[in-house]
């Protein structure tokens, strides 16, 4: 029972969050989040610019881990990118909805503004979910990898996803009528999200930046998975393959519930990420 504490702990506040709405700009910055005042400190030299996943927005994301971070003395940033024009009078605007290309022009433009506003040379990033892969072509495409130092990555898929079962669906299908069923399937799913068919395993955008490999060289990679990721399928596509660290939360805590979106609400997540960004003073995680 000790063990499913942090897994439930997990669940509790992330339910509670989201029951209670987003986390408005003013009240981030009154949590530490977003204060364009901060000044790293030696012990945290880098500010922190999170990243979230497909759906999401910057304050329902982070609304756990952003004030957390900030307290333990990081300045520490999250914004919202990829918002479709067409949910403008929608009371919640999902964010991360258009193709990832150009998401990421949005992520450099922020980033670019923390480090004048710091003063900061690099940035570390943490992304979740889509924030793992739509930040590789920012670093990989357009010139972002001097500016970071380390790079988390919660739920990452760096080879893809088959939760849509269209893979699997195209080798078993005859050739024709499975390319057919799986091009009618991207094209519906494109027309109201343009990100996520790049999501899927072998999708062009994918096969392009893993063309080069996984890993950006002069990053620092930590990977961080759940085994009851019921989005990223399988959750090993999160395995980086040719560098940085990989961990599954599951090895740490084997009582950890955390499924995929409840990572970024699980403190044994969190302390993972804090001993991933400050590996020399870095704690025994509590399960």
């Amino acid at each position: 029972m000790r063990r499913m504490r942090g897994g439930v702990l997990a669940a509790v506040t992330a339910c509670a969050l989201l029951a209670g709405g987003a986390t408005t700009a003013a009240s981030a910055a009154s949590q530490g989040v977003n204060d364009w005042t901060c000044e790293p400190s030696a012990e945290h030299p880098r500010p922190l610019v999170l990243v979230h996943g497909l759906g999401a927005n910057g304050p329902t994301n982070w609304g756990y881990l952003a004030p957390r971070l900030a307290q333990a003395g990081w300045c520490v940033y999250f914004l919202t990118y990829g918002v479709d024009p067409r949910t403008a009078l929608l009371p919640y605007r999902p964010g991360g909805t258009i193709p990832m290309e150009r998401s990421a022009p949005e992520l450099r433009a922020f980033v670019d503004r923390v480090l004048a506003s710091t003063g900061a040379s690099q940035v570390d990033l943490v992304g979740h979910s889509e924030g793992t892969v739509m930040p590789r072509y920012y670093l990989e495409r357009l010139g972002g990898a001097p500016k970071v130092k380390r790079f988390v990555a919660l739920t990452p898929l760096w080879r893809g996803t088959d939760v849509l079962g269209l893979a699997t669906l195209k080798a078993l299908a005859p050739p024709v009528l499975g390319d057919l069923a799986v091009k009618l399937a991207v094209k519906l799913v494109a027309s109201l999200c343009g990100s996520c068919p790049q999501f899927l395993k072998g999708s062009a955008y994918l096969n392009d930046l893993n063309a080069d490999g996984e890993a950006v060289p002069g990053i620092e990679h930590t990977n961080i998975m759940t085994r009851y990721d019921e989005l990223v399928q399988p959750y090993t596509s999160g395995v980086m393959r040719d560098g940085g660290t990989n961990v599954v939360v599951q090895d740490v805590c084997p009582g950890d519930l955390s499924e995929h979106a409840l990572v970024a609400f699980d403190p044994v997540v969190l302390q993972l990420v804090r001993n991933a960004l400050d590996p020399g003073r870095a704690a025994p995680v509590r399960c």
